[in-house]
């Protein structure tokens, strides 16, 4: 080999005809430590896949993934740990790393191809199957055992927020998740209306029916100047006009919101002085208006959205148009955890809902909300792209035979790529296998053999720890979840090859 030994007694005198030292070998190296700091990432990650897997640590390919699909944040990872390994063996062979990078493209676009191919088409109306996808989905989680009570709530509420017939895409804006602390996660609940975990601030109004709603994002306070000053006053006279004036602007106010028809008043947050002198407030609470202050600014659009008011930004325009309406305006107890303000029956709802997230400390309750999210993913993949296949690694073992077959039909370097890829794929079910207990080695073959028998389903059954057919035992996943899982991942692989320079 002429040119190894061109290269070795290059980099041996190291100056090139310039003069400048030049390190023909500082490629190869930046692009194997590159390689070595990405696969131990992904070996951390492995042992957290499938239902038995230890709990997560993800990186910013998992973000991606998350963004995209919402689910399979960690099989991206470990498929890109994989096929790095693969890079890793194909450099130290010699190929060139733009070879290695088109091969492992033509191979995504086919296995794009063969997921496609051995997928399931699926109706938004069939309820059945949206609940096993979204079941699957919690399976690995923490809160798996509450799967029976999530997953319905999860495809309730994004059937409410959508319209199945034409629906592209899910705004999960429109699910607003509330967590409050307390309870179990078996008190978690879905609200069709709008739930606030700020408090009723006059006691005596927490039930209103018929309810006007004003949303005001104005004070209820004395004015005040807009640069500092001091008022010198010399008498109690001049002192009891300026309090007189103060009462009746504010009585002025107040009688104008009365007047409107508002009997529920929710006050933005204000940061400039008090949304909410108690003046204010005593004389709201003669006139039996209920009033909820601190209302967070983010939150506004989704109020609006979703009891049909619209924000007033000066006394001015408070009028009857301006105010929305619903049926029950009420604070209710949460059995000694603390209080919620919950309206429902709204008489032009938007299509929002709200889902309250309970838990005994703050770990439970962070864990159910990542998990709600993820199967509210699952369930938006499904309404972006209607296809379902199956999981358990059935869908990984299938590339890998198809893939291989195909690297037959290529030639020279490429065939060689193509077929490292397909082997790596078999990380999944590997990975799968070992975290259930089973043997690695066999069961991964055995799956090799039934795909290429024909059984497309094959996949690991982790609950019986055996090969089975995956579809009859409902372990399905979108689509999506799988193709974004190989595109970001091969993605990445291609991204990592392209630098062979650190600036430091």
């Amino acid at each position: 080999m002429p040119e190894a030994k061109a290269t070795s007694s290059a980099s041996n005198t190291g100056k090139n005809k310039g003069g400048a030292y030049q390190d023909r070998d500082k490629p190869a190296q930046i692009r194997y430590s590159n390689i070595s700091a990405a696969k131990a990432v992904a070996d951390a990650v492995r042992t957290s896949l499938g239902p038995k897997g230890m709990d997560k640590m993800l990186v910013e390919l998992s973000k991606a993934q998350d963004i995209e699909a919402g689910d399979g944040t960690t099989s991206v990872v470990v498929i890109a740990g994989a096929l790095l390994d693969s890079c890793n063996r194909l450099l130290q062979r010699g190929i060139h790393p733009t070879i290695i990078s088109e091969s492992f493209q033509k191979a995504v676009d086919k296995g794009v191809e063969v997921l496609t191919a051995m997928s399931q088409p699926v109706q938004l109306g069939d309820r059945e199957t949206l609940l096993n996808s979204a079941t699957t989905s919690l399976c690995s989680k923490v809160v798996s055992q509450y799967s029976s009570l999530l997953a319905p709530m999860s495809v309730d509420a994004v059937m409410r927020v959508i319209d199945p017939a034409t629906a592209t895409s899910v705004d999960l804006h429109d699910i607003k998740i509330i967590k409050k602390l307390g309870g179990t996660i078996d008190d978690c609940e879905l609200v069709e209306g709008l739930v606030l975990t700020q408090r009723v601030a006059n006691s005596s109004v927490s039930r209103v029916e018929k309810a006007k709603i004003g949303l005001i994002q104005f004070c209820l306070s004395p004015p005040k100047t807009d640069m500092d000053n001091q008022i010198v006053v010399s008498d109690y006279t001049q002192m009891d006009r300026v309090l007189r004036e103060e009462r009746a602007y504010i009585l002025n106010m107040v009688k104008q919101i009365k007047k409107a028809g508002c009997n529920v008043l929710f006050i933005q947050k204000s940061i400039l002085r008090d949304a909410l002198s108690d003046l204010a407030l005593h004389f709201l609470n003669k006139m039996k208006i209920m009033v909820v202050k601190d209302i967070e600014r983010e939150d506004i659009e989704f109020i609006c959205k979703t009891i049909g008011t619209k924000p007033i930004a000066h006394i001015d325009h408070f009028t009857p148009e301006m105010l929305g309406t619903a049926e029950l305006a009420e604070e209710v107890s949460l059995d000694g955890s603390g209080k919620l303000v919950k309206i429902t029956g709204c008489a032009s709802p938007g299509k929002t809902v709200s889902i309250v997230v309970r838990g005994s400390n703050k770990l439970v309750i962070e864990e159910a909300e990542r998990s709600i999210h993820d199967a509210l993913c699952v369930i938006r993949c499904l309404v972006k792209k209607r296809a379902l296949i199956a999981g358990g690694g059935a869908p990984e073992i299938e590339l890998a035979v198809r893939l291989a077959e195909y690297s037959r039909t290529l030639g020279g370097m490429e065939a060689y790529c193509v077929r490292a890829y397909s082997d790596a794929l078999e990380v999944i079910p590997s990975t799968l296998a070992e975290n259930a207990g089973l043997n690695p080695i066999s069961t991964v073959t055995e799956l090799r053999n039934r795909h290429a028998q024909g059984d497309k389903m094959a996949g690991i059954n982790v609950r019986k720890g055996g090969i089975s057919n995956i579809m009859e035992e409902l372990v399905v996943q979108p689509l999506l979840v799988s193709i974004s899982a190989l595109t970001l991942a091969t993605e990445t692989v291609r991204s990592i090859l392209k630098i062979d320079d650190v600036v430091r």
